[in-house]
């Protein structure tokens, strides 16, 4: 091999290497540079909500169960006081409930109504429902059998019907008798009850649902 030969090769080799010492130095640097790979973050499950826990058909041991209410009895609505002058007990294809009158300390008359409902097919939960009624002005209005207005707000047919009722007490009604009902339901939850003894002129009423521990008792009818 000539000399020429010789150092072209060696510069060749030298050359290669030169290059794979580079290579391996980028190399290097790349590894080094980067950021080994994170594992993937699994976000904790997040406990199960709890289901509503609720004590069919009667109120809490707590509270006073409005279904003890008497006629004549002093109780607290809110805290507000109010006597008991009457009671309108109603019955309507099979469901029952009582319509207590009122008259609070300003001497304003409002009804409350105390009716358990539910429990209607088998396995069906019962529950509770008292509410606080108000009276409206109808201006001679009379319940629609579709969607009326009432101040504004739409409310929407809910149940209607002819019930029988028996009266105590103070209620401004016959002792027995026939009532016309038809109730309603506003998108927001609203209630609008339209009412009337047969042959008498119809009434309206807006409902406002009381939560248990609503009613007290001050004192008991003697």
């Amino acid at each position: 091999m000539s000399m020429t030969s010789m150092v072209v090769l060696g510069l060749s080799v030298a050359t290669v290497l030169l290059l794979l010492g580079a290579f391996l130095a980028t190399l290097r640097q790349d590894r080094k540079g980067r950021t080994p790979e994170q594992p993937m973050q699994v976000a904790p499950a997040e406990p199960p909500l709890a289901a509503p826990v609720s004590v069919p058909g009667r109120a809490g041991a707590d509270y006073v169960d409005p279904r003890t209410i008497k006629v004549g009895d002093k109780i607290g609505v809110h805290g507000s006081p109010a006597r008991v002058l009457g009671a309108k007990h109603v019955s309507w294809q099979g469901q029952e409930w009582v319509e207590y009158r009122l008259r609070d300390s300003v001497r304003r008359i409002q009804w409350l109504s105390v009716e358990l409902r539910g429990g209607v097919t088998p396995g069906e939960p019962t529950h509770l429902e008292v509410l606080l009624w108000t009276d409206v002005p109808t201006e001679g209005m009379i319940p629609a059998r579709s969607m009326l207005i009432m101040e504004g707000v739409e409310f929407f047919p809910l149940e209607r019907g002819t019930a029988a009722f028996r009266s105590e007490g103070s209620t401004g009604v016959p002792d027995r008798g026939l009532l016309d009902f038809a109730d309603y339901r506003a998108g927001d939850g609203r209630l609008l009850s339209f009412e009337r003894i047969q042959g008498a002129s119809w009434t309206a009423s807006y409902a406002q649902p009381l939560a248990p521990g609503s009613i007290t008792i001050v004192s008991r009818a003697s």
